[in-house]
Formats: C-alpha cells, sequence, structure tokens
C-alpha cells in the first residue's frame, strides 16, 4: 500500500502506510486500527457525517460515530462492527445509525472487513453507504401514528429484553425512557421509593430537537409520599392503578409537598398531559413512571393507561432484580474490602495499595493484598488470587490470607518457599478454595542501608521493579507451580536488592489480562506506563496505572501492592 495524502493525520503511528487509495473510492470510507482508533476518512466521509478529518482521526470510531435511533450511545457488547474487528472478520449491517457532528443521526448500512496497516499491524476498513437518510425524526417531526396492536407487542417485547439484559438499576432507568420517549410520549419522568421509604426523583429525561436530553435540574429529592391524597402520583406511589393528569389537575391548593413538585414539573416542562403508573416489584411499590406529552397535540386517554402498565409491570421486575443484585454485590464488596489489611509503617519505605472490583462480572473476587510485620524486623508483603468471581472465592482469600499471616509469623526466619510449600499443603486439606497464585516476599534492611526482597512465585504474574531512572524489569526469578495443584516440587526462593528510591509493583492478573490480546501485550504496557511514572509519588503512580494500563475489556478485579524505597542517606 501507498503512503496516505499528507491531509491525513500524520501523527498516528500506522497513517503513513494506510494506503492512497483511500481518497479513490466513492463510497464513504474509515480505516480503523486493532484498537478502534479511526486512522484516516476520505472525502466522502467528511462529507456525509460534516466532520473533518482532525476531528475524526485519533478517536476511537464506536464511541465517536455509532448510536441507535434516539441518538444515543451504543453498549460495546453490542456493536457488531466492533466485534468484527476483534475477530477479524467480514460483516455487514444494515441500517444502523452514525453521529454526524450537527447532532443529527444518520441512517446508513455498513461493511467492515480486515485491513493491513502495515507489515505487523492490523486494522480494518469500514465503509459506510445507503440508504444514507437522515433519521425522520429531524427537523419538524410529524406527529408519530397510534401505534398499531402489532406495535405494542413489538414494544413490550422490546421492553422485556432491553430491561432483563441489565443488572444496572440506573442502565435501566435509561433504556426505560429510552423505549418511552418519543414512541409513546415527549417526556419520562421516572420517581423512586427507596429502601427507607423515601422518594427521589432519579430521571427526568426530554425530547430535544430529536435527541434525548437528561433534565438534572429536574431531579433530586422529592417530598414524602402522604397517606390520603388522592393526587395521581401520590396514588401511583402507594401502588394504585394508573391514571392521567393534566396540568389543571395540579393547580388547585397542594394538599402535599408532592404536589407542589407536580405544579413544577408541568410548568417547567409544558406538558399538557401525562399518564403515571406504579412500578410495582415482587413485594413493594418500587416508583412511579410518568409519560408527559408538550410537542405532540394528542393528549392520552383512558385506552393507553393499559400498555403504559404492562410496561411498567415489566419494568418492576427489572429493577427488582438489578436491586437485588446491587445489593448482594455492594455486600460482597464490603465484606472484601474489610478482609483486606491495613498497610504497615515500614521506616523509610512508602508504601500504597489499591483494590478495585470487577467492572461488569456477577459478584467480587477473590484478588487480595497483605503487608505485616515480622518478629525478626523484617516485614512480609503478599499478593495473590483465588481462582472465582463469588462470595466463595472471597472467603477463600480471607482463609488464605489468615493461614498465610499465621504461618508466616510462626516462621518468621523461614525462607518465602518454606512459608508457601506449608501454605499450599493448607490448600489442599484445610482451606475452602480450589486453587490459587500468590507472590509472598520478606522486606528486610542490610547493613549496608539498602533494601532487599527475598520472595518465591507461585504461579502469579512477576513483580515489576522500577528505577528512579526510568528502567524497569520484571523479577522473573523464583517461579514455581500455583497453589491447589496436589503436584509436590521443592519451590525456588530469589533475592534482589531494591535500589534507592526505586518502586516495586505487585499486581493481579486483572491489570494486565484481556480477552483479546495476549498477556505479553499486556504485561509490555505495563512496563513501559510503569517507567513513564518512575517519579511520580505513589498514590498518583497507583492512580494512573489503574486508568492508563487496565484494559477496557477487563472483566476481572484487579488489587495492587506498591511500595517505593528512600533515598540513600550520605555520611556525614
Amino acid at each position: 500500500m501507498g503512503d496516505l495524502p499528507a491531509s491525513s493525520h500524520e501523527g498516528h503511528p500506522y497513517a503513513l502506510s494506510a494506503g492512497t487509495m483511500l481518497q479513490d473510492m466513492r463510497v464513504a470510507t474509515l480505516v480503523i486500527d486493532d484498537d478502534g482508533l479511526i486512522v484516516a476518512a476520505n472525502d466522502a466521509v467528511q462529507a456525509l457525517l460534516g466532520s473533518s478529518r482532525d476531528e475524526l482521526v485519533g478517536h476511537d470510531a464506536h464511541d465517536l460515530l455509532h448510536r441507535d435511533d434516539h441518538g444515543h450511545p451504543v453498549p460495546r457488547t453490542r456493536c457488531r462492527l466492533r466485534k468484527a474487528l476483534l475477530t477479524a472478520s467480514t460483516e455487514h449491517g444494515d441500517a444502523e445509525w452514525f453521529a454526524r457532528k450537527d447532532g443529527t443521526v444518520l441512517r446508513s448500512s455498513w461493511l467492515v472487513t480486515p485491513y493491513m496497516l502495515g507489515a505487523e499491524a492490523a486494522g480494518a476498513l469500514v465503509l459506510l453507504y445507503g440508504p444514507q437518510q437522515e433519521s425522520p425524526l429531524q427537523g419538524d417531526a410529524a406527529v408519530p401514528a397510534p401505534l398499531t396492536e402489532l406495535d405494542r407487542l413489538a414494544l413490550l417485547a422490546e421492553t422485556t429484553t432491553q430491561l432483563t439484559s441489565t443488572l444496572d438499576v440506573r442502565d435501566a432507568l435509561h433504556r426505560l425512557a429510552a423505549l418511552t420517549v418519543p414512541r409513546l410520549a415527549d417526556w419520562a419522568v421516572i420517581d423512586l421509593v427507596t429502601e427507607r421509604g423515601e422518594v427521589r426523583r432519579a430521571l427526568v429525561m426530554e425530547r430535544k430537537d430529536d435527541v434525548l436530553v437528561e433534565r438534572h435540574d429536574l431531579q433530586g429529592p422529592m417530598p414524602p409520599v402522604p397517606e390520603e391524597s388522592p393526587m395521581p402520583l401520590s396514588r401511583a406511589l402507594r401502588g394504585a392503578s394508573s391514571s392521567l393528569a393534566t396540568p389543571g389537575t395540579y393547580q388547585g391548593p397542594p394538599d402535599s409537598g408532592i404536589a407542589v413538585e407536580q405544579r413544577r414539573l408541568f410548568t417547567t416542562t409544558g406538558m399538557h398531559s401525562a399518564a403515571i403508573a406504579p412500578i410495582r416489584g415482587l413485594r413493594d411499590v418500587l416508583g412511579a413512571l410518568t409519560l408527559g406529552r408538550s410537542q405532540r397535540p394528542d393528549a392520552f386517554t383512558a385506552a393507553d393507561l393499559p400498555l403504559l402498565e404492562d410496561v411498567t409491570r415489566r419494568a418492576g421486575l427489572a429493577l427488582d432484580n438489578a436491586r437485588l443484585y446491587e445489593r448482594q454485590r455492594k455486600v460482597a464488596e464490603t465484606m472484601q474490602r474489610h478482609l483486606l489489611p491495613q498497610l504497615p509503617t515500614v521506616p523509610g519505605v512508602t508504601m500504597r495499595a489499591r483494590y478495585v472490583p470487577a467492572p461488569d462480572a456477577s459478584s467480587v473476587g477473590g484478588d487480595w493484598y497483605d503487608a505485616f510485620a515480622l518478629a525478626d524486623g523484617a516485614h512480609a508483603l503478599a499478593i495473590g488470587d483465588v481462582v472465582g468471581h463469588d462470595l466463595d472465592a472471597a472467603a477463600g482469600m480471607a482463609q488464605v490470607r489468615n493461614m498465610l499471616r499465621a504461618f508466616a509469623w510462626s516462621q518468621a526466619q523461614a525462607a518465602p518457599s518454606d512459608v508457601v510449600t506449608q501454605l499450599d499443603e493448607a490448600i489442599r486439606h484445610i482451606v475452602e478454595a480450589s486453587m490459587a497464585t500468590m507472590v509472598l516476599g520478606r522486606l528486610v534492611l542490610g547493613d549496608d542501608a539498602l533494601w532487599r526482597l527475598h520472595w518465591t512465585n507461585a504461579g502469579h504474574p512477576p513483580p515489576l521493579l522500577v528505577h528512579r531512572d526510568g528502567q524497569a524489569r520484571y523479577l522473573t526469578d523464583a517461579h514455581g507451580l500455583l497453589l491447589g495443584t496436589g503436584v509436590t516440587r521443592v519451590r525456588p526462593d530469589a533475592v534482589t536488592v531494591l535500589p534507592p528510591q526505586s518502586t516495586l509493583l505487585l499486581y493481579t492478573d486483572g491489570l494486565v489480562e484481556s480477552p483479546h490480546r495476549s498477556i505479553d501485550h499486556g504485561l509490555d504496557r505495563l512496563r513501559r506506563y510503569a517507567a513513564s511514572l518512575a517519579r511520580r509519588p505513589l498514590d498518583s503512580f497507583c492512580d494512573a496505572l489503574l486508568e492508563e494500563v487496565r484494559p477496557d475489556d477487563n472483566d476481572d478485579d484487579v488489587a495492587l501492592l506498591v511500595l517505593r524505597t528512600p533515598a540513600l542517606q550520605e555520611e556525614g
């Protein structure tokens, strides 16, 4: 392939190998690299999307362009273009939506196919073509036609699919709003009842310029639910049947604080008609959904209420599940955080730790760290991972950590390999954990005022040592089998001097592993970033590594244990 035209994004590492033929293609064409970043775009893309080449190149193609028909970002897990890129396959899609610079969305078919950016660099070619027409919602939107019975069934089926496929409460609320606006209304207002019986206006979404906009100014805490109020929202929040409302409903003397808030809602939004239905869970009323019309001239009627109740019934089941999941997850995370220790004070040595739960896993994992003083004045450092992603893994982690402390304390001068060998035996016969990995080290201050690390590694990613001058190397010695295999082998030990002002990083595999990349790629990325941060304060060092190195598609938790040695004191 030849070089791109000079007008392409010259700073991109692959820009000079993507091909001159791009400009000869009349169809809108993008080139993206294997990270999903736009490498090049021809003039047809700029004309189609209204964005200059500089506004396109270097940005994530999915985040920048891919939308649903309401202009909302499409979750990465539902993006067929991204899946085709990751699997290096050729795929075609019909009539999906892409964002234009002016805020409108464009309906277009697409074709993605693998494309070599150089001798070793892979990427993909993306073509956008026909029907190339803007969303029918643009401009002066016509009043949507009344829903047919087939439309109603399709809406209910989509509601079930959309809401049951997420366990995140806020995501579920946004999906509920997107399902009903503008299909049924111009506004969606969701009030939730908390576990303490308090009411919160959790979401207000408006159809504005044919895009859904969240109105944060109308969200927030609400007054208590009055016990006897006949007003529509109050009745819905008590679990009564759905009802209709207009501005006139709340024009009289208010009977409660909620009535005052509803009057403000009608005044601010310009709604002339609303339908309000309770959102019921299996046992309790979870909240209420208010759909309002301000742009559409037709008012809600009693015939609309059965459909609304069918929607909220499905929403209630989904929210019930999401709340239960979040409650259990919070308990598990709280338990795990309380199990993780406070770091000891080591004179002259700075030490920090981080634990980050998995972003999408069904529950917590078994990642852990530990650091504690030993009887002989040395300090033990440990990082580990118990197999599993559930409460059993977290409980197994606690058992492993506690037994490790007991063995290490009772054998303060024993080599790390001896302690780990004893722990391995206990895991096979006592501890309720199948397998685990770990690194155990002894931190010792020598007579030469230099700190030394004695360590053994049981199947865990190797520690990383970063010198102050930016040199970084993995401590790959003393590597042995993981714990719990039942195989008996002599475990090795190793020792290394930690230079003054050097940084030692112990971490779990969630920091470097990706389902779509090799472990070597993750380790190399960690080494390079850690080297660049060699002189950062440890808090900033840890936070930057988590932000920059942890893969976007990571589905595991992460534990970090980091220490920095002091500068060498010069003698008088």
